[in-house]
């Protein structure tokens, strides 16, 4: 992500192996974690006493396996928002590197995409990335929220019939509830990769010292700890945008009579309800999970990625 590679005619292919690479290991590692977050924000206050107390009436009641409920549709779809975020990025940045927003390097003679310039490509990739990530993530919240042992008991009987109740109920527009929310959140990878390039630039300053690391380790730490960063900024965000999507699809009239559908309420109408019923703290349930998935998942598949790209034999440039 400080990096990005070229290889003669496979960087298509390239970049879609290594962002199903990312992807899967995303939720392998993390969506344990954020089932157990979307659970804190979304239930009524009181409901949970914690994370703790969410992870052990969750296995008691719903069994182990509940804890990847809503995982198919990221680990289908994940790849396709690595790549859109990772591909948009990349253009930023040579965009904004050819409209002179570079800083000198340690290097006599050589220009580097600056701080600032890495920020404002992240934000664009961010921005870029939620149009597909918003109907992705509608599905794994809301098919998380179901707490039901027997999917029979259950309102959504999987993704595709999650997919088809929204449609129905909402129009094809629905699929995207909850869009303002996921731009706010998503336009904090500002933040992210801001600070990512921070950190590498941090240990690569080591170089030659006793405390000098790998590269791959240093992407893995910087991975991990801009994660903090991005959600330190964004679980505000994240907790608003998870109640847009977990709104009820239809009132108790009749599911399939389209003149009872609910209006979609709006950011700002649920951060209000938030504050006035939770104060400040309303706004960071979930944030213990987050940074407990934060680092191991972002470090983790950033790790993936580099090296599917390095055993691809992808060319690795430094811009």
């Amino acid at each position: 992500m400080g990096e990005t590679y070229t290889a003669a005619g496979t960087i298509r292919l390239v970049g879609a192996l290594a962002g199903v690479g990312s992807g899967l290991t995303k939720v392998a590692v993390g969506h344990g974690f954020d089932t157990i977050k979307t659970r804190m924000q979304c239930s009524p206050p009181g409901t949970y006493a914690g994370a703790i107390d969410v992870l052990k009436k969750l296995i008691q009641h719903e069994g182990v396996s509940a804890l990847y409920k809503g995982a198919t549709p990221p680990a289908v779809a994940w790849a396709a928002i690595d790549s859109v975020l990772l591909g948009s990025l990349y253009n930023y940045r040579l965009i904004l590197r050819r409209h002179g927003m570079t800083e000198p390097t340690p290097e006599k003679g050589v220009e580097r995409l600056s701080l600032l310039g890495h920020g404002i490509a992240g934000l664009g990739a961010g921005l870029t990335s939620a149009l597909v990530a918003t109907p992705v993530e509608l599905l794994k919240v809301n098919l998380q929220l179901q707490s039901q042992r027997s999917s029979l008991d259950r309102q959504f009987k999987g993704p595709v019939d999650c997919i088809r109740q929204v449609v129905r109920a909402q129009g094809i527009r629905g699929l995207w509830t909850g869009s303002t929310g996921s731009f706010i959140v998503r336009g904090n990878m500002f933040w992210m990769f801001m600070s990512f390039e921070a950190f590498m630039r941090g240990f690569s300053a080591l170089e030659g010292t006793q405390y000098e690391i790998s590269t791959g380790l240093s992407n893995f730490l910087s991975g991990g700890l801009a994660s903090f960063v991005f959600w330190a900024f964004a679980i505000p965000a994240d907790n608003v945008k998870n109640r847009m999507m977990s709104q009820p699809l239809l009132s108790s009239i009749g599911p399939r009579d389209r003149s009872t559908r609910l209006p979609r309420r709006s950011f700002l109408s649920i951060a209000r309800d938030i504050h006035a019923e939770e104060g400040v703290r309303g706004f960071l349930r979930g944030l213990g999970p987050t940074f407990l998935r934060a680092f191991p998942s972002n470090a983790s598949a950033l790790f993936v990625y580099e090296g599917i790209l390095n055993g691809l034999g992808a060319e690795k440039t430094r811009h």
